[in-house]
């Protein structure tokens, strides 16, 4: 139903086995049976008692899967940019000044997160996997060429450093390109450093991966590791000290980020340790995101204003260098909607909001409000306090058109 992969490392390492199954790494990793809905978790478990043919359990199975959302927020409808009048494979031009790049060698990861919002990378099912396909080198650098108003690559998929230095170096150069001069940074999302530190430390090719960390700086681009770090016993072994150590070394910047996710970090204590760690390592804290509305989400939400008290206790705890920090956030179809706090407008009881990015440039940073609801867990379970808000919360909206709060906004297919 859903993937499942971890290494020596984390058994060895990350898991207390006389924690199971409460403790959080556990969680973080191996799929728990009430993930599925009782009466998923009943039909399927029927199946398999009954010895059902492989054929009969892979329908049933690809049925309950059809129904878990796999690309929330339109990313394969709305983000998916052209060029020639045709889709360009693996790619993503959401915001204006950055795009996601999916190279095909990267699309899987050294362990898989139960929460992860990319399951559906990690099934076997085609025809949702994103991917760039090699055909397609030339025309994305077109693109690029063309689109001068992006300066951010930001690496993704999967986990581009499950990817061999020889391959990740020959997604990345294309980048580094003297015609390319606008692209100032560079970004890898990867959950590595903590699932698999000895990729940056002891791994045949990490001496390679070192110096072409080097040689993106060398190239004048800004270049950041886009950690992803979910609970802060990740940050304790001495393996992931020295890789951190490692990166850092070569001038590449460390941002930790990873979604709030209920049994596993839904405490402020959890996040305040991690904070702190992240710091004492050199690294900064960036983003708290809101679990997404895709996958087993209904195991892992949490509630906004529980979110939001969970962040605002967590960030009075720690020192400055450490809020740099941004939450809780949720990557929808129009943004990422930040959650501000509770508030009361005029009589009423609200949520105040507001978007950190977002397709309009001229939604970002405008304050705007939803009617209080302690249940809500996502923006599409919010209503908007007055007609004035509405703008905001349309997710089903057509991003390609003005909204009536801006001028021109920007479209996907340019």
């Amino acid at each position: 139903m859903l993937p499942f992969k971890t290494n020596q490392y984390i058994v060895d390492e990350l898991i207390d086995w006389s924690n199971i199954p409460d403790d959080p790494i556990f969680r973080l990793v191996f799929p728990q049976p009430d993930m599925l809905a009782p009466i998923e978790l009943k039909t399927i478990a029927e199946l398999i008692r009954s010895q059902a043919d492989q054929a009969t359990l892979t329908a049933a199975v690809r049925k309950i899967q059809a129904g878990m959302n796999a690309h929330p927020a339109g990313q394969t409808d709305l983000n998916v940019p052209e060029w020639d009048g045709k889709p360009l494979s693996g790619v993503q031009h959401k915001y204006r000044e950055t795009l996601l790049y999916f190279p095909r060698q990267g699309q899987t990861c050294h362990a898989y997160c139960t929460y992860c919002f990319r399951w559906a990378q990690f099934v076997g099912i085609p025809d949702l996997k994103i991917a760039a396909e090699e055909a397609d080198a030339g025309r994305l650098h077109a693109y690029l060429r063309s689109h001068t108003e992006i300066s951010d690559i930001l690496m993704t998929g999967g986990d581009p450093l499950i990817m061999s230095t020889e391959n990740l170096s020959r997604a990345i150069e294309p980048f580094l390109h003297p015609d390319l001069a606008h692209i100032s940074t560079i970004r890898i999302g990867t959950k590595a450093l903590t699932y698999w530190p000895y990729r940056f430390v002891t791994d045949r090719d990490a001496d390679d991966l070192m110096r072409l960390f080097e040689r993106v700086k060398a190239a004048g681009k800004h270049l950041a590791l886009m950690a992803h770090v979910t609970h802060p016993r990740e940050l304790e072994t001495a393996a992931v000290h020295r890789a951190v150590q490692r990166v850092r070394a070569t001038g590449a910047v460390i941002r930790t980020q990873a979604p709030l996710v209920r049994t596993i970090n839904d405490h402020a204590s959890v996040w305040r340790d991690l904070w702190t760690r992240t710091v004492a390592l050199d690294a900064v804290p960036y983003y708290m995101f809101v679990e997404r509305d895709t996958g087993p989400r209904h195991y892992f939400e949490v509630p906004l204003v529980r979110g939001w008290e969970i962040y605002r206790e967590a960030v009075s705890t720690v020192t400055g260098l450490a809020r740099t920090v941004r939450g809780p956030s949720m990557s929808t179809s129009l943004g990422k909607v930040v959650v501000d706090g509770v508030t009361t407008v005029g009589d009423q009881p609200a949520l105040a909001l507001r978007y950190l990015q977002a397709r309009d440039p001229e939604m970002v940073g405008r304050p705007f409000f939803a009617s209080y609801d302690d249940h809500a867990a996502w923006v599409t379970d919010l209503r908007p306090l007055t007609k004035t808000d509405l703008p905001f919360f349309d997710q089903s909206a057509d991003v390609t058109a003005p909204l009536s709060l801006s001028g021109p906004s920007f479209g996907h297919r340019r």
